[in-house]
This record gives C-alpha cells, structure tokens and sequence, in this order.
C-alpha cells in the first residue's frame, strides 16, 4: 500500500473476473475495459486498482502538505477510537478491530472478492487490516495517540492512505460478511469508519454523495437539487401522466396537516422514474389510505447519503425530515422503496435523531402487505403472467429483517415469481450499495458496472436461465429499492440487456398496479408498448 505513486497495485482484466452465465459467457460478449484517462492517472488515485471514486483526493504539493494531509488523518482516526467523539458507533467499531481472528469466514460472505477473481485487494479484510496496523502503531490501548507521524515510516505515507481511501469505496457496505462472521465482526463498520475520517477530519468525500448529494440537499430540499416549485411541478405532470395512463383523477395530498401517513420518497424517483410515486398514490387512494406528501425542504427527499460516509451530515438530513413531518403532525412515517433511506430513517436515526423529533417510521411493505391480505386491493394475476423475480435490498432485507411481506404480495400478483438463489438475508448486494449506484464520477462506474454489480448479474441471468434466449417472452426484475433499481438499470444498460434479451426491472408497486383487478389497461410501459 506504500508503494509510489508510479506502481499501479492491480490492473482490471475481464478474462480474471468471474464468468457470467450465458449469454455473456464470453469476453466477446462483454464490453471492453477502458484505460483511465491519462488526466485522472496524474491528478486523481488510479494506482490502487485503475479506478478513480474520489475527486478531491489529490497528491499534495509540498512535503508540509503531505505531513498536514497525514497527521489529519492520524487525529480523525483518534476521535474515531473515542467514547467522546465517536459514542454511537464506538463499541461495535472496538468488538471489531480487536477480534478478528484473520478466519476468512467473511471472505466467503463478499460479492467484490469472488467476482474479482479472488482478488486480495477486495478480500474484506484487506483494508481492515490496513487500518488496524495502522491504528496499533500509532494509538495506545485506549486510542490515543501516542506519536507524531514519522516521515520514514515504510507502512504509512500519502500513497498509503490515498489507496486506504479509494479501498474504502470498493466496499458496497452491504455487510454480508458480517452475516458469515462466526463472531459477528464487521468489516463493512471499518470500511464505513475509514470513510468518516476522510470526509470529518479532511473534507474528502466523492463529489456525487457530498457536494452534489448532502450539501445540495440540505440547500434545495433534494439530493436531486428539486426545489419546491419544481416538485410542485413534478406532482402536478404525475397526476396528469396517472389519468392519460388509467384515466383516473387523481390529486396527490401535499402538506395536509394531521394526515395518518407522511410518504417520503426517494427523490430520483420523481425524476427518472414518475411512475413508481404515481403507482403509490393510485393503490394509497384505492386502500382510501389517510396520507399527505411535504413539500417542504428536506420533506419530498427520504435520501440521506450521510449514512454512508459522514454521521454528522446523516443527522443533520434526518433531524430535518423528522421535524417536517412533526410540524405537519402526522402519525407517522411511511418510507417509500429506497433501501438505505429506510435504515437511515429507522435504524441510524435512533441514535441520532431523537427527543422532541422522534416520530414512528415505518417500510411500505408491511403497509402495503396489509392491505392485500384483507382485501382492500384486489388483483387479477393473468395480468403479471411473465417471469417475475425478486432483488432484496440489504438495508432493509439483511440489515432489518423485512423479507416476507414482499414474497407474499409477489406470490399473489405474479404467478411466474422465482426466486434468485440465494435470496433474502443472503441475498448478494446489487452492486450498487453504499453509494456507488450514484457515483459515474472519473471511471467509477465502469468499477460498478464491471465488477461489484457482477454476482447481481450473474443472479439475475440465473434466474432467468430457462427464458433468456427467448426475447418475446419479457423477464422482470422486481427492484424495491431506489438505489438498487439505478444499479440494475445501469447493468442492463451496460450490456444491452434490455434490447438484446427484453430484460426489464421496476419496482414492486408499479408490478401491483400493473395487476390491480380495477384498471383496464397496462401499467409497465414494455406491455403498453407490446400493445402499441
């Protein structure tokens, strides 16, 4: 990791990458690598692996720039082994660092490692390990710093810490090798922590999660930079795309004061996909639900990015989006399909939202659960007869237990559901967690589409093995999840997968609709264009 700026760690190179099943089985069926751009070589950090994440990551000018970019992360790295400066995270941060017995059960748990070929670098505890050597030189036992950085030091200099970095976000925190740790470590919790003191201590964060993503958000409303007249605007072109598509009236609740049901969505489903909002409000208003939309800043946006790289900026988005919802007085708070919005909100904000902004939060799917079992939506399957599966997202599948409601709804709407193997906790991530479903950044997405959104792919071709030749029988992936659905859209996109096989992928209430007994025409846009 020490090595100089002029040795690239690892080249990418497809014929080591784990084989995808048919019809991309072959090198030729998949597209090339591209070199990285001479510009981002010389400026930005490819010598890690040949991928760049992190814009504002560049090599100091000076050595008094190196010293002072190395001892800021010496004391960001002291206030993370803090009870002071660190208190929510601090014991499963130490049960962590301390306990791993170098096993390599998690090894078997990671999507990255085995689609990479076995690569060491991707081996979950590679940066740990990394990050613990460095701590045990330089923290005494109680995590305080007991010397200043040595300049001649083999294991830590600026290249070390700029691949610890990028290494950082080769991470989808997906934590499924914490699932496989025999004793419940969690590597996904030092990636996480690696990750803070860049973005804490040194301002350094990838543009797409912190200037476009958080700080956007809290100065517009939106991650998305949607203002309020704008979502305005988006409302009013939903309710109208809602009555040419079913030819129901429709108006969308907004700011209506003690309504049951604050819904937050997922800003970019407003923008690249109307129609999972729209599909909400059509089953909401058929249940005859009780609920309202914000249009107040923070309160038409359930992202929080903060959750994946900076605890102080997560909390800052979720104390917002709790006080709009008590100003509005609500009951609660539904949380729309996004996954990380949905432990944002529900597990994380626990700890660090509470007190005179606490207010129950809840996933749409037991909601939604609820009102097909007792009736209140009614669906004809026949609608739906096409190969169906199902993605689960880790933050709300994995990481908080929800499983069953949306297995249950498919099993009524879908007579052709499958499942990927394996599925729910132990499902594989889409490639797309952690932030990388938003960072097209320098050639990071090439990393994603390539590599961490692999072991998806494969998932998704598996599943679909008995029909993907067949390109009239349409195939498709149920991705409740905002982030997740961006992730396998990219994948399809990447390799022509839509056009060459009729792979498509939505969400879970745009399939419900789609089967609603009560509607007379085709909710998905591939079945109304098969009409057309």
């Amino acid at each position: 990791m020490s090595k100089p700026q002029d040795v690239q760690l690892s080249t990418p190179n497809l014929a080591d990458y784990m084989e995808l099943p048919a019809p991309y089985n072959t090198i030729e069926s998949q597209p090339a690598l591209k070199e990285p751009k001479g510009s981002w070589t010389e400026s930005n950090i490819t010598f890690l692996d040949g991928y760049a994440g992190i814009e504002n990551l560049v090599r100091p000018k000076t050595k008094e720039e190196e010293r002072e970019f190395v001892e800021k992360f010496l004391s960001g790295m002291e206030k993370s082994f803090s009870d002071d400066t660190n208190r929510g995270m601090i014991m499963p941060l130490l049960l962590s660092f301390e306990y791993c017995a170098k096993c390599h059960t998690c090894s078997e748990g990671c999507h990255v490692y085995p689609a990479s070929g076995y690569n060491e670098l991707y081996r979950p505890i590679y940066r740990s390990e990394v990050f613990r050597r460095i701590a045990k030189k330089y923290l005494d036992k109680d995590g305080k710093l007991i010397k200043k950085w040595d300049e001649n030091d083999p294991d830590l200099n600026w290249e070390t810490l700029a691949r610890l970095a990028e290494l950082a976000y080769r991470c989808n925190l997906c934590r499924r090798c914490a699932q496989q740790c025999p004793l419940g470590l969690d590597n996904a919790l030092l990636a996480k922590e690696i990750r803070k003191i860049f973005s804490q201590e040194m301002g350094i964060a990838p543009k797409p999660l912190h200037e476009k993503g958080t700080m956007n958000q809290l100065k517009t409303g939106s991650s998305t930079g949607m203002s309020k007249p704008a979502f305005l605007d988006v409302i009013e072109f939903i309710e109208e795309d809602i009555e040419e598509k079913t030819g129901r009236k429709i108006k969308m609740p907004i700011d209506k004061k003690g309504a049951d049901i604050l819904l937050i969505h997922n800003a970019g489903e407003f923008m690249a996909w109307p129609q999972n909002p729209a599909a909400f409000a059509i089953l909401f208003e058929e249940a005859g639900l009780d609920w309202t939309l914000s249009s107040d800043i923070l309160g038409y946006d359930s992202v929080n990015y903060g959750l994946w790289y900076d605890d102080y900026q997560a909390k800052q988005i979720g104390t917002g989006q709790f006080k709009v919802a008590k100003e509005l007085g609500v009951n609660r708070i539904i949380i729309g399909e996004c996954g990380h919005a949905h432990r944002a909100s529900m597990v994380s904000m626990d700890r660090g939202a509470t007190g005179s902004y606490y207010v129950p939060r809840e996933s749409f799917l037991p909601l939604l659960w609820d009102l097909v079992r007792t009736g209140k939506l009614k669906f004809d399957p026949s609608k739906n007869n096409f190969p169906v599966t199902l993605h689960d997202p880790c933050n709300y599948v994995r990481s908080m237990g929800i499983v069953k409601p949306q297995r249950e709804i498919l099993k009524v709407i879908a007579p052709q559901f499958r499942e990927m193997t394996p599925h729910g906790v132990d499902n594989y991530c889409c490639g797309g967690g952690g932030g990388f479903a938003i960072m097209n950044n320098l050639n990071f997405a090439e990393f994603r589409n390539t590599l961490s959104t692999r072991m998806k792919f494969k998932q998704i071709l598996d599943a679909f093995a008995d029909t993907i030749e067949n390109t009239e029988i349409p195939k498709y992936i149920c991705a409740p999840c905002s982030n997740c659905k961006g992730a396998i859209r990219d994948i399809l996109e990447y390799y022509g997968a839509t056009a060459k096989y009729n792979l498509q992928y939505d969400g879970l209430v745009e399939l419900m609709v789609n089967g609603l007994a009560s509607l007379d025409r085709p909710y998905l846009e591939f079945l109304l264009d098969e009409e057309d």
